[in-house]
């Protein structure tokens, strides 16, 4: 079964500083069908405005998992960690027990463009962590990469949940597939472009929850950019 989400039904805030598109329900944003789907909690599409960000701010008991699409971002945060990501960077963030951070657009003219996910993680009070890699296009480029899971497997960056993230480009035409166990669910997210999914038509900002469907195939009709969940 595929549920989708379409992009002009999530919860959408312009604040100036930040557009940003919730497709589960967050911070002021409330919508009782959509409050997450399995350890999946959020999905923020955000854009952010040049010289601006999230002032110092604290999160506990999350796997949080940052995904630069255009522009940069600049991180600091209470363990000592602090840098510039930009596209291709994925960044996996255990707030655990407790972690203080800022993020901002360190850019005086080019706006910064990413997807900020939650994930509840396998139990809490886990000490603090994080990580940071970087993808390229060519990694991506007609298949389903693995950026993050459970064991760090394949150079993807590691957290503590029960899933496993997948990157995908595709090119008008390029397929891939992927085999979803019988025991295990799915969210496909479009940040950009339009694919289909076994048939269904999906655009950016596009989600779909998936169940008890073994095969999915996914199909570029325009150059796509697009996240997979597996999880449990």
């Amino acid at each position: 079964m595929i549920q989708v989400r379409r992009a002009d039904e999530r919860g959408h805030f312009d604040h100036g500083w930040l557009d940003t598109y919730h497709s589960f329900s967050f911070a002021d944003y409330y919508d009782p069908s959509f409050m997450g789907y399995r350890s999946l909690r959020v999905i923020n599409d955000d854009r952010v405005a040049p010289a601006a960000g999230f002032p110092t701010h604290g999160h506990s008991d999350m796997e949080i998992v940052t995904y630069v699409l255009e522009g940069a971002l600049q991180h600091r945060d209470s363990m000592g960690n602090g840098s510039v990501l930009r596209r291709g960077h994925v960044q996996r963030m255990t707030a655990g027990t407790g972690v203080m951070h800022s993020e901002f657009n360190p850019s005086k003219d080019e706006a910064l463009h990413l997807l900020q996910i939650w994930i509840v993680p396998e139990k809490r009070g886990l000490a603090p962590g994080y990580e940071e890699k970087v993808f390229s296009e060519a990694d991506k480029l007609g298949r389903l990469k693995l950026v993050a899971s459970r064991d760090g497997r394949d150079g993807s960056v590691t957290f503590r949940t029960d899933a496993s993230l997948y990157a995908s480009i595709l090119d008008p035409n390029a397929r891939v597939e992927h085999a979803l166990a019988r025991d295990r669910f799915g969210w496909l997210q479009i940040a950009s472009g339009a694919v289909t999914l076994n048939g269904e038509a999906l655009r950016a900002g596009d989600g779909a929850a998936i169940s008890a469907t073994p095969t999915l195939e996914i199909t570029g009709r325009e150059r796509a950019e697009l996240l997979l969940f597996d999880l449990g």
